[in-house]
């Protein structure tokens, strides 16, 4: 129960964090913030609580939630503090906005994620609007970057998910149906190689999808510091999400592939 509140709390904190600590906040979007962050809180209680989980996947295996809270945290946090910093401007700010200026300009390339999310900047942005989207995606962009390296180097040296004793398929993996039919490590392998491969496409069609739902629908303002925070938070989380999903996917389906193997020559051994 503990351990249930305090991840319930952090991540409410994460939700709250842009409208507490960025000035000229309105009081209706303090409440619809608020209101987001309890439900959020609510379901992470609720899953982490109870014996069984239902939607959370790889409860049990730590540290692959905790890596993924650990980017969209960071990834919030430093976002939050360069918009601050624009603002209010403080030593770390400033610091921030600094290496996030270096970062961006060295991912702004023709045709690299960044450059793309540059370009869903509304016409008759100033210069300095689009340094500040510039420098808010190259960050986002790193932040998501080294938190899938950690996660690979957890992965292959630290020989996860053994290290903390056995691997319970059914309950770290609660949205995965064995009834659904055909052989379960073909479909692990086949969901493992569509996350990672809509992890590397989606930095590419986030931008067209917005972009085209700014010629057709309600357009995204990135001028806004809120919505500029948390559009380039899940542009970045999102794909590494997935890839980390299949890197995590590949290696349950390589321990399963193991096991098969050690059962079928033991049984061969056996009929010898």
């Amino acid at each position: 129960m503990i351990g249930a509140a305090v991840r319930a709390i952090l991540v409410a904190s994460v939700f709250t964090m842009p409208a507490i600590l960025l000035p000229g906040t309105s009081a209706d979007t303090v409440q619809m913030v608020v209101l987001l962050s309890l439900v959020a809180a609510l379901l992470v209680f609720v899953e982490y609580s109870s014996e069984y989980p239902s939607l959370i996947e790889f409860r049990n295996a730590p540290p692959f939630n905790r890596l993924r809270f650990l980017a969209l945290f960071c990834t919030v946090l430093t976002l939050t503090l360069m918009a601050r910093g624009q603002v209010m401007p403080t030593a770390l700010s400033s610091t921030l906005v600094g290496l996030g200026h270096m970062i961006g300009n060295a991912m702004d390339f023709p045709f690299s994620p960044v450059r793309l999310m540059v370009l869903l900047a509304p016409e008759g942005a100033t210069p300095p609007e689009l340094d500040q989207i510039r420098m808010h995606a190259g960050m986002s962009y790193l932040i998501a970057l080294a938190m899938l390296l950690s996660f690979v180097v957890v992965v292959r040296l630290l020989d996860w998910p053994l290290r903390h004793g056995a691997f319970n398929f059914w309950v770290n993996l609660p949205l995965f149906d064995p009834t659904a039919g055909g052989d379960v490590l073909r479909r692990l392998k086949r969901d493992s190689h569509v996350n990672v491969a809509l992890g590397f496409l989606l930095p590419f069609l986030i931008p067209a999808v917005l972009k085209t739902a700014s010629v057709y629908a309600v357009s995204v303002s990135l001028t806004d510091p809120q919505t500029l925070i948390w559009t380039m938070s899940a542009w970045a989380f999102l794909p590494i999400s997935l890839i980390m999903r299949g890197v995590a996917l590949m290696r349950i389906a390589d321990l399963i592939e193991e096991k098969r193997r050690r059962a079928y020559a033991q049984a061969e051994l056996q009929v010898a």
